[in-house]
């Protein structure tokens, strides 16, 4: 009854519109007072939680991101992806999914995905009389690869939260993330032949090259992150350091567009926005410590144990559960307040963090485009100023897609942890 009350009275704080760090620590402060009477011990877990080395990640890929969107380096993917495959009936709809799955492997971000390829892809849909509502789903689904496509800032919230390694988590959601993009790639050519789609004309194999060539030094950006993390040449943190060195080196010796006001502009942009996290991780780490204290997971995990809950059956009611929070609440929140209250649940039951994690990130991508609050509807809105009912019923054949790609993970755990565990990261 306690665990109810403590989680109603964070979840009333949220829906006031209340920022999910000030939220998350007064909930923490409200619950030492009541049953510690005091708050000792919560500067030490703050200081514990921020001073991991896994975090200096979050700034330095923020860093690589708005370095490559400023010198303009990730421009030409749309059009590169368009001018291979475009032609193709359902071509348009492919071009878009690959082109998210591209700039999601640099932007880290779900919502500046959508922004940034439904810039660009929208109006070359409708300018080959794609259909409008089909249109608006495909980016906005597109768009939630932002967060499984490693570098993801959720995917290192989670890290954070969970112990888990970063590294094994990179290379665990790229199978999965790949597997979306192919099933959202295959419901757009099954439509498009349904519908009887016009085609754009072949642009010819000179064209195809000129593309590439263009876009090169964007699609070469993932492999030399994520690679030297699978071959073991880096670790994460050390991986993000590469990333930010070879923005600049693109920017500066390839596109040479790139000042040393633009350098600052992205600095400032990128500590910004890290430092907003950095207080959501602090608030996080508070609360944390807090229902620790007062045994909340614990007791937790001895519930589920006399219910005689299985693996499965477990996991069927958290999933259940994040998709209904992630109807209201944002990814960063549902992770933090989650995860510390699941982990002793999760570890007795033997249920891998790595498999968990993937099964979480593809939950909170179907927040990006579930309503009332799904980001990614009101992103595409914003930029086309088409009804909102309209995204959300383009967006709906993608919910159910990715539900299906969520229960195949859950059925083969191997979709998830056979990449990380052969490339040397232990259980």
């Amino acid at each position: 009854m306690t665990g109810i009350l403590i989680l109603v009275g964070l979840m009333a704080l949220l829906l006031t519109g209340m920022p999910v760090f000030a939220a998350l620590g007064l909930t923490a402060a409200a619950v030492l007072f009541l049953f510690e009477g005091h708050t000792t011990g919560m500067a030490d877990t703050v200081f514990s939680h921020l001073s991991k080395p896994v975090l200096i990640t979050i700034p330095l890929f923020l860093l690589m991101a708005q370095i490559m969107v400023r010198a303009r380096i990730v421009d030409d993917l749309f059009t590169m992806t368009h001018t291979l495959i475009g032609h193709v009936r359902g071509g348009l709809g492919v071009a878009t999914v690959g082109a998210c799955t591209i700039f999601s492997s640099i932007s880290g971000s779900s919502v500046a995905t959508a922004l940034s390829v439904g810039a660009s892809a929208i109006p070359q849909m409708q300018k080959y009389r794609y259909p409008r509502k089909a249109a608006l789903g495909v980016v906005a689904a597109g768009g939630t690869l932002g967060i499984l496509i490693p570098p993801a800032g959720p995917m290192i919230l989670y890290s954070v939260a969970s112990d888990a390694s970063i590294g094994a988590l990179f290379l665990a959601v790229i199978v999965p993330g790949l597997m979306l993009a192919a099933i959202f790639s295959a419901w757009c050519i099954v439509t498009a032949m349904i519908r009887r789609d016009d085609r754009p004309p072949f642009a010819g194999f000179g064209a195809m090259g000129r593309a590439v060539r263009r876009s090169i030094w964007a699609v070469m950006a993932p492999p030399v992150v994520m690679g030297g993390i699978y071959l073991g040449v880096f670790t994460a943190s050390e991986a993000a350091a590469v990333g930010v060195a070879y923005a600049l080196l693109v920017a500066v010796a390839v596109y040479r567009n790139f000042s040393w006001r633009d350098l600052w502009e992205c600095s400032l942009g990128a500590m910004r926005t890290s430092m907003m996290v950095f207080l959501i991780i602090a608030a996080a780490a508070m609360f944390g410590h807090a229902i620790t204290l007062i045994r909340l997971p614990m007791a937790l995990a001895e519930a589920v144990t006399e219910l005689g809950l299985g693996r499965l059956g477990f996991l069927l009611i958290v999933m259940a559960m994040v998709f209904v929070m992630g109807m209201f609440f944002e990814s960063i929140a549902i992770i933090l307040i989650t995860t510390p209250i699941l982990l002793p649940t999760l570890i007795a039951l033997d249920i891998d963090l790595i498999w968990y994690g993937v099964l979480l990130m593809i939950n909170l991508e179907l927040a990006m485009i579930t309503p009332p609050v799904g980001m990614n509807l009101f992103a595409i809105k914003g930029i086309t100023d088409a009804p909102l009912n309209e995204v959300i019923r383009g967006a709906l054949p993608y919910v159910l897609l990715m539900l299906a790609g969520l229960f195949l993970v859950l059925a083969f755990p191997g979709l998830a942890t056979w990449l990380p565990y052969s490339a040397g990261f232990g259980r």
